[in-house]
């Protein structure tokens, strides 16, 4: 079977999500959050929100009817990351099963409910099940949906989370589970997200494909801040001709735990829209309008993100679209 990943701007059928019900993923300000980003999304699209079963009246008190709820056993929330990445294939849908060991073994991290997150989202949605031996989460792969992806050096050759993998390995992995002909690694991520509660790189919070040969990167324009100096790595490290679009980081620095990741990059693209990332920032609306720009036609809704980002992730951390099947209804 031949797979492939479409473009996140290809038509969905709709888009999952995962109600924060535990550990330091939940709390009042993350439903709000999560609440929020599944209502913005489901101006566009249907949504499908994955609840444990302790935290069912929670769920529903906030979104009531506005998705469609499945009850399972949860350890965290990051849907992009605990559920399967989507792909498409002659027979129709296709879900690959990454390994996932906690963003590599993190010692605040469990995974018994999680692992199999995967699976089960494959099975309500539908899918076939492809099976793969690498560690890896939806939020460290961008595609464009042409044959190219992009990762990080820190994720995919993390020790913790595929030890004695070389490149050609992991390149060939995704190559087999992807349908991609061009593997593009970027040296890193951004520098909180190697902290406490980061993913040791992701990149969908640094960089992503609006169409093929074209890329959105964040930039910190402040030298103050210890990301100043990785945009123009980034940049080195892409194909010569590409156009970059420069998606500059919002003007606050920090928190009370140090340098923020706060990131415009990390948005969700949706069937005629974009739901992103806003940080009561005077930069949120220019940050929207180069959105728009980089999606025509399509409409931008901002959330604020920064409860999300205050536990280790952002808008598209926390969705995992599902295409829909070509020459179906999306």
């Amino acid at each position: 079977m031949t797979w492939r990943m479409p473009a996140e701007t290809e038509p969905h059928t709709c888009t999952w999500m995962a109600w924060p019900s535990s550990g330091y993923a939940d709390g009042e300000d993350a439903h709000q959050a999560w609440a929020a980003v599944a209502l913005a999304v489901a101006e566009f699209e249907p949504v499908r929100m994955v609840v444990d079963p302790a935290a069912r009246k929670t769920a529903r008190d906030r979104l009531g009817g506005a998705v469609e709820y499945f009850e399972a056993p949860l350890d965290d929330a990051w849907m992009r990351d605990i559920g399967p990445t989507f792909v498409v294939g002659p027979d129709g849908l296709g879900a690959v099963d990454w390994v996932f060991n906690g963003w590599g073994g993190q010692s605040w991290a469990t995974w018994e409910h999680d692992a199999g997150i995967a699976r089960q989202v494959a099975e309500w949605a539908g899918a076939t099940v492809v099976s793969s031996a690498m560690v890896n989460e939806g939020g460290g792969i961008h595609v464009d949906g042409h044959g190219t992806v992009l990762v990080t050096e820190t994720v995919q050759l993390d020790p913790g989370r595929n030890p004695g993998w070389s490149r050609e390995r992991v390149e060939g992995e995704l190559r087999r589970t992807l349908g991609v002909d061009e593997v593009v690694w970027l040296p890193r991520g951004l520098t909180r997200d190697y902290a406490e509660f980061g993913t040791r790189g992701h990149v969908d919070i640094v960089a992503t494909m609006t169409a093929p040969g074209t890329v959105l990167l964040h930039v910190q324009t402040d030298p103050r801040h210890p990301d100043h100096e990785l945009a123009p790595r980034l940049r080195k490290a892409l194909p010569a001709g590409w156009k970059v679009v420069d998606l500059p980081a919002p003007e606050g620095l920090e928190d009370e735990h140090g340098p923020v990741d706060h990131s415009y990059v990390n948005h969700l693209v949706c069937n005629a829209g974009v739901v992103a990332c806003t940080f009561d920032d005077p930069r949120d609306a220019a940050a929207l309008d180069i959105l728009a720009a980089a999606y025509p036609g399509r409409r931008v809704v901002g959330v604020d993100a920064r409860a999300i980002f205050a536990r280790g992730g952002g808008i598209h951390c926390i969705t995992q679209q599902e295409p829909a099947i070509p020459g179906g209804e999306p």
